[in-house]
């Protein structure tokens, strides 16, 4: 999706919690002081789930985890602290991609049914030096793209630390009735952070404007549409509509084939979404010239003439 992309989200937050939680410290059995008692609870408090949660559930769920932790705790925690705490949780929500389902011998026609966390799973909660350690490295993750390369990268303090192949947008103008005009569908590059991130999109076809519920995959199949976050990324100053997001058909990886978004693997989209919360860094890049693993460069194909002299325009404005 492009620049309609940004009308067709519906952000659904629920400021009421119900959701029930526990709370278990794990301390040594010798007897100790209270002092050291307290900062060993600090460094060893996990919470335990009361039932099941299914990643359908799993923002209601997390939500109220961090409501209630508030409370508690004598420093701030949110969700993204949380799940880079808990990396097991995190591999279960990218295993709910139907793909790698498939590739089990698995099919599910409602991937929001799938359950991520069982009744008496334990999360650990960090402690106050560990939210410091997370938030430092959080403060220096890059989200970056390399147009022609198809290529997003996490990086942190420099280094890679994810790869993803995706999609970006068509080198075309098509008019969408979501826009009622003609619209340039190419992913435009530049410098920015991610300013929004929509947990419940609203999936509507931006050429006729209608919304739909259920996709149709690369094999034939038919299921339900995922409930995996829109991340909304601000460029050069001003929000294109041009969302990171994950597509339900995997051929399109690798093309320029998008109105405008960058679509990546239903796998790949929970990875970046826990390592890009609101702020986080974004670069899209128009690099053609890219280093190979023999060490060479190699020259990427051009899949928008002209881009190279607006990308150079772009960084002379932006030194590193």
């Amino acid at each position: 999706m492009g620049i309609f992309a940004l009308l067709s989200l519906i952000l659904v937050y629920s400021c009421n919690h119900s959701t029930q939680t526990t709370t278990k410290v794990i301390v040594p059995e010798n007897h100790i002081s209270e002092t050291k008692k307290k900062k060993i609870e600090a460094s060893a408090l996990y919470h335990f789930a009361d039932d099941s949660v299914t990643s359908g559930e799993y923002f209601d769920f997390i939500d109220g985890l961090v409501a209630h932790y508030d409370t508690i705790l004598d420093y701030q925690i949110s969700e993204h602290l949380i799940m880079r705490s808990n990396p097991n949780l995190i591999d279960s929500l990218i295993n709910t991609d139907y793909y790698l389902l498939k590739e089990k011998g698995k099919f599910v026609y409602d991937p929001q049914s799938i359950v991520i966390l069982k009744k008496g799973d334990s999360l650990k909660i960090p402690n106050k030096r560990e939210v410091e350690l997370l938030s430092q490295k959080m403060a220096n993750t890059i989200i970056d793209v390399n147009i022609p390369a198809y290529k997003l990268q996490i990086l942190e303090s420099g280094s890679p630390i994810h790869e993803s192949k995706v999609r970006v947008g068509r080198n075309t103008k098509r008019y969408l009735a979501m826009a009622g005009r003609d619209v340039d569908l190419k992913t435009r590059p530049g410098y920015g952070k991610i300013v929004r991130i929509a947990r419940d999109p609203a999936f509507i076809n931006p050429r006729n404007n209608k919304r739909y519920s259920v996709t149709k995959r690369d094999d034939g199949q038919t299921t339900k549409m995922p409930r995996i976050p829109w991340i909304e990324p601000e460029i050069n100053g001003t929000r294109y509509g041009q969302l990171i997001h994950p597509t339900t058909n995997l051929k399109t990886l690798g093309k320029a084939y998008s109105n405008g978004c960058v679509g990546t693997s239903e796998a790949d989209a929970w990875k970046i979404y826990f390592y890009a919360p609101i702020g986080t860094a974004v670069q899209f890049r128009y690099d053609l010239e890219v280093p190979n693993a023999k060490g060479d460069t190699t020259k990427l194909k051009d899949i928008y003439p002209g881009y190279t002299k607006r990308w150079n325009r772009i960084k002379a404005k932006n030194p590193a």
